[in-house]
């Protein structure tokens, strides 16, 4: 009876071929091919573990260096940095990795890699998902592996968080997509899956499997003490108030972030760069979802964005720079201009003589969701609803975080730097400083596109003069041609590509 899950995991979303013909498994990552036919209580959470894979920044996870495939790495900060007006791709203009510059400029056609690398991600960490959900919802498998009760909550709350989370971030790139809720079993269950949901569907999706996350995963600040970089209750609080954010539903954001705060295991670190500091990991109290980027470990589980970023690979906009006000300790906190750093994303200050630059099996974490970007979602729905003062009490406090932070250079900033907003009831203004607040304190977490296109402000930003040729069609990136052509065209494509 278990045999009939062998072959889905590892299949790509609608591909009609194996996934061997279209990449390499990792080496040493548990596959479909790898569980035999009758699992164990160790393939079982395996099978939840492997399902993180796919949010890493690792080199080379599903390949060996196919840049014509876009999945080299995730693409992240190429769809949502680079696309916006906080990223170049390189500090010095070259023609290298062109598809890169396509995104950038958008000047791309649907058959771009970074649309096909994204999409492949995501749905592979789903149908890694599914095949641990299959299991952990099969009461004959866990009967006869022994697992707890607490355990199988445990795995089962992680791995709806997971689904959610890479659902939404197709949903937010895509639109409409292929919702796929088991393993597939055979090429005529793929031709089956290839049709689009609608996108209110695909949310109704998400927004089910993160409640089953927060009823299942444990009480606590860590789902585990041994592995605090698992997915916790608060991640799946924090994703439930994200999909409310981005649907407009402002009351619910606010009564979700309250939720959040009123599990009382996050709050602002005294230090902003503490949330990034490689020698802070698992100490600090703000970071709330990260993937935890490990050195030295097989298979691989290395930050491996280090190593463009030694390759003159990821710079600032001098309109970002021009962003930050004059002290603001945050600027040098995420890219040094002088010494062509981004401490960010290297998860340490010291670079210019510090291994993480060009290291592509690096320790530095990827951080998915902090406690400020969950504070400053209240502040925007505190803001539609008309309650100021809050809206401003918050932008207030991420600011005084900032400016009681010591720098890079271990002094404290001038006094008089980043004074509080003043009290206020004009809505328009209130909200400039939060969209101002939100691009510094957020700068290079791959957060910015998303937030011009949910402002419904990405054309107005994104314009010839800094060089980008955004449409209004743009709001959604086209659907990889690939799976298009795959799907013999039952997979439709979006309008304007």
């Amino acid at each position: 009876m278990y045999r009939r899950y062998k072959a889905a995991a590892s299949m790509l979303v609608i591909a009609v071929m194996s996934c061997t013909d279209l990449h390499k498994d990792p080496i040493g990552l548990l596959t479909p091919e790898q569980i035999s036919s009758e699992p164990t209580l160790n393939s079982v959470t395996l099978s939840v573990t492997s399902s993180y894979q796919m949010l890493a920044s690792t080199l080379n996870l599903l390949n060996e260096w196919k840049w014509e495939l876009g999945t080299v790495f995730r693409d992240d900060f190429i769809l949502q940095d680079i696309a916006s007006d906080d990223m170049k791709k390189k500090w010095s203009p070259d023609g290298d990795q062109s598809w890169m510059d396509q995104i950038q400029s958008f000047n791309f056609t649907s058959s771009n890699q970074a649309f096909n690398g994204q999409w492949t991600y995501d749905y592979e960490g789903i149908s890694r998902v599914n095949l641990a959900i299959s299991y952990l919802t099969d009461a004959a498998v866990t009967a006869k592996i022994g697992i707890t009760p607490a355990l199988k909550d445990r795995l089962l709350g992680e791995a709806y968080f997971l689904r959610a989370f890479y659902y939404f971030d197709l949903v937010n790139n895509f639109g409409g997509v292929p919702l796929l809720l088991k393993p597939l079993q055979s090429f005529s269950d793929a031709y089956a899956a290839a049709k689009r949901e609608t996108k209110a569907n695909v949310y109704v999706q998400i927004s089910s499997d993160l409640a089953q996350a927060r009823i299942l995963l444990p009480n606590s600040k860590y789902s585990s003490s041994a592995e605090k970089w698992r997915a916790s209750k608060g991640a799946a609080v924090a994703m439930q108030a994200k999909v409310a954010l981005y649907n407009e539903k402002w009351t619910e954001v606010i009564t979700l972030v309250t939720d959040l705060e009123a599990l009382t295991f996050y709050s602002l670190n005294s230090n902003y760069f503490d949330s990034f500091a490689v020698a802070k990991e698992a100490t600090e109290n703000e970071v709330i979802f990260a993937y935890d980027h490990q050195s030295a470990q097989s298979p691989r589980k290395g930050n491996g964005i280090c190593a463009p970023l030694d390759w003159g690979f990821i710079a600032p906009t001098d309109n970002f720079i021009a962003e930050f006000e004059t002290d603001d300790p945050r600027l040098l906190y995420t890219v040094n201009v002088a010494s062509k750093d981004v401490s960010k994303l290297l998860g340490t200050t010291n670079n210019a003589v510090d291994k993480y630059k060009g290291n592509d099996d690096a320790p530095s974490n990827k951080i998915f969701v902090r406690f400020a970007d969950a504070l400053l979602w209240k502040a925007e729905a505190y803001n539609e609803t008309g309650n100021y003062p809050a809206a401003i009490a918050i932008i207030n406090a991420i600011r005084n975080r900032a400016r009681t932070s010591v720098t890079v250079s271990g002094t404290l900033p001038p006094a008089g730097t980043l004074p509080d907003r003043t009290a206020s009831v004009d809505k328009t203004q209130i909200k400039g400083w939060l969209m101002h607040e939100r691009r510094v304190e957020l700068g290079f977490e791959s957060q910015r596109f998303n937030d011009l296109k949910r402002w419904k402000i990405a054309a107005q930003v994104l314009t010839p003069a800094i060089g980008k040729n955004f449409q209004a069609f743009n709001y959604l990136y086209p659907i990889p041609q690939g799976e298009i052509d795959k799907s013999a065209g039952s997979i439709t494509q979006n309008p304007g590509y």
